[in-house]
């Protein structure tokens, strides 16, 4: 049940799109692996499968507080932001990290005609449900 309830909480938020309805869809979240630390009382690792079309985009989000991600680009090449940080191009084989808290402000397929995909590792508090919450809107 917490499986389910936590796929589909990660995949509503990622297909919200805040742009136009002629921008495409953002893509295909799958939760590969959700597997409570041994070692490490009350923390869990949950592996989430990002695939995106060409041209698709996630809208800007935040994590959990409590969640270290690890993100590696699997297939194609992703445009990314994270608070104030620059833009960057990450290509098959890079990888980048979110700290706790951070916010994500751009997660888009570089490419108008190749797909991307990314593997996000979460390393957060075992009772977390929803690893994605839309950003709110700026008045």
């Amino acid at each position: 049940m917490k499986t389910r309830l936590l796929l589909a909480a990660a995949v509503a938020a990622l297909a919200f799109n805040t742009a136009s309805a002629a921008d495409p869809a953002p893509g295909k979240v799958t939760l590969v692996f959700d597997r409570t630390l041994p070692n490490v009382p009350g923390k869990s690792m949950r592996g989430v499968l990002v695939e995106y079309g060409p041209g698709a985009a996630s809208p800007a989000h935040t994590h959990p507080k409590s969640a270290f991600i690890y993100a590696t680009v699997l297939e194609g090449a992703v445009r990314i932001r994270v608070n104030d940080e620059p833009e960057k191009i990450y290509k098959a084989g890079e990888n980048f990290v979110e700290e706790p808290g951070s916010f994500h402000a751009v997660s888009a397929n570089a490419s108008d005609s190749q797909p991307a995909k990314l593997l996000a590792v979460f390393v957060l508090d075992s009772d977390e449900t929803d690893l994605v919450t839309p950003a709110k809107s700026k008045p």
